[in-house]
């Protein structure tokens, strides 16, 4: 077929190079339209190793053209579980489906909807890429007599050249997304740009929030493992979400420890990064709050947390062996942001910072007299959320 061999080469070579998925699929739909295939609506799905997200797709219909993403929660539902991509990956093969005549107790509610939308016809194939994982693309038209043989042969003949064009933007969006997932933003960002050697760091300033869970020994060592992981998931959320929202990095989990970072691009930046941190503080106590609520209605105990706040400079990179890289930041102001955690119970508040960032957020904070700092030869003028201070 001239129409597939022009379209394969194209996806091979200028579709490949592009690395925009919009561009290849509205260019695939726009080629096989022009060959006479009636689409009226197009999914090229893309599967995801990744712990967060299971997989991203493309959906084109002549209105426009869109990317999706998908959360493993969201494959555990009906809108999965019977749905046309399962059937191809459980069964090896691809499935042409008339959308007339169907049967609402027994066809799946993706079909019934493209039906009532004016869908006549369907087909759902699989992608088989080099790394040995498939991935699959459904095409719904809305012509009177449905999909033709040479219609559905075409599509088949083009999917090598589809695969060719794809496969290194799922490649390395599901990278990308791994160390987004493991390393957090600004790290996964230094790391895919290069930032990969030992000992390869940099110098910021930045404002530094440790999180910790209270008598987490105790708890860990009273409580079955699951209910352990149960805690830390929820605590972990809330925390993340928290920093992420108001523009910080999660850096690190150490245990039941949280290592943020709020990132100083310049002198103007300081007092809103600040803020920030301090704002973050305040979402993990009122995420926290609505948490054990929702424990306390299990009949399961309540978390209780330590903030430390600290403003500094910071060295910011890997550390490691030769096999084994950590991305982290190093420093005086991270061991005292860590300390003045660790007077959070003494004092009786659970967030505290030192002057480095409560100067630049009077209204936030209030004083409660200098301490003695672990580590600090001279004390140490200590802050509370106002509000949250005995």
């Amino acid at each position: 077929m001239e129409a597939a061999a022009k379209l394969n080469t194209w996806m091979m070579t200028t579709g490949r190079r592009s690395g925009d998925p919009i561009e290849i699929v509205s260019h695939l739909c726009t080629a096989l339209t022009d060959a006479g295939v009636p689409l009226w609506r197009v999914n090229i799905g893309q599967r995801f190793a990744n712990p967060l997200l299971i997989a991203w797709g493309v959906v084109w219909t002549p209105d426009g053209t869109e990317v999706y993403d998908v959360t493993h929660a969201r494959m555990l539902t009906d809108g999965y579980i019977g749905s046309a991509f399962e059937y191809i990956l459980e069964n090896q093969r691809p499935l042409h489906k008339s959308l007339r005549g169907l049967d609402p107790a027994r066809d799946h509610v993706s079909y019934l909807e493209f039906a009532a939308e004016g869908g006549t016809d369907y087909y759902a194939t699989l992608l088989d890429y080099g790394d040995g994982s498939q991935h699959g693309c459904t095409f719904a038209t809305r012509a009177e007599e449905g999909f033709s043989a040479t219609d559905l042969a075409l599509i088949e003949a083009v999917k090598p050249g589809l695969s060719s064009a794809m496969e290194p933007i799922t490649m390395r969006k599901s990278t990308r997304s791994l160390l987004r997932t493991y390393l957090g933003d600004g790290p996964s960002t230094a790391v895919w740009n290069g930032a990969i050697k030992r000992s390869k760091r940099s110098t910021l300033d930045a404002v530094i929030m440790f999180s910790d869970l209270r008598g987490f020994t105790a708890f860990s060592d009273t409580q079955s493992e699951q209910e352990v992981f149960d805690a830390l998931d929820g605590y972990f959320e809330v925390v993340v979400q928290s920093v992420e929202e108001n523009g910080g990095d999660v850096l690190k989990f150490m245990g039941d420890g949280v290592l943020s970072v709020f990132p100083i691009s310049g002198t103007a930046e300081t007092a809103e990064r600040c803020r920030q941190s301090a704002m973050a503080a305040q979402a993990v106590l009122a995420g926290l709050a609505a948490l054990n609520a929702r424990r306390g209605a299990e009949g399961k105990g309540a978390l209780e947390v330590g903030i430390g706040l600290n403003a500094g400079q910071v060295s910011y990179g890997n550390i490691g062996s030769q096999g084994r890289l950590d991305f982290t930041v190093l420093g005086g102001a991270v061991n005292v942001a860590s300390r003045v955690e660790g007077l959070t119970k003494a004092v009786g508040a659970p967030v505290l910072a030192t002057s480095s960032v409560a100067r630049h957020a009077p209204d936030l904070f209030v004083s409660r007299g200098r301490h003695a700092v672990r580590g600090l030869k001279d004390t140490v003028e200590i802050f509370t959320l106002r509000g949250n201070a005995p």
